[in-house]
């Protein structure tokens, strides 16, 4: 597939790799370099705080686990 970038840098990616990758609005991709070739990766939601990806809640736009939230409460 080739897709042309537009004025602002932006460029669309196909309808087809989004189902491929369940990519979903507002899901965030990583950018970066390698092999002198652009990579784009879908991030999967984890703790802001240990990184866990299991029970997790949003707060103000982050992602906590549910051990997490569970000690931040004793505080």
């Amino acid at each position: 597939m080739v897709r042309k970038i537009d004025d602002l840098g932006r460029v669309v990616v196909p309808a087809e790799t989004r189902r491929l990758f369940n990519i979903h609005e507002g899901d965030e991709l990583a950018i970066s370099v390698e092999n002198g070739g652009i990579v784009l990766r879908k991030l999967n939601a984890i703790c802001v705080f240990c990184e866990g990806d299991e029970g997790l809640a949003d707060f103000k736009a982050r992602s906590v686990c549910r051990t997490c939230r569970d000690k931040i409460s004793e505080i």
